[in-house]
């Protein structure tokens, strides 16, 4: 369901990191980054980009 960059990102927020700094890091945008989130938490059946990190978490994906 997730693709490897997107646990990459989900990875990175569950660190607690700025979302600029996760972009740095992933060479990407602020707003790239929360497009992405945002398309990860409407694949999972999340709210929140929180959420998604539990439900990956629960999964041991991150």
């Amino acid at each position: 369901m997730l693709e490897r960059e997107d646990i990459d990102l989900l990875a990175l927020f569950a660190e607690g990191l700025p979302l600029d700094t996760i972009g740095r890091r992933l060479e990407l945008s602020d707003r790239t980054i929360r497009r992405r989130l945002r398309s990860i938490c409407d694949r999972v059946g999340c709210s929140t980009p929180i959420q998604a990190v539990v439900w990956a978490a629960r999964r041991g994906l991150v």
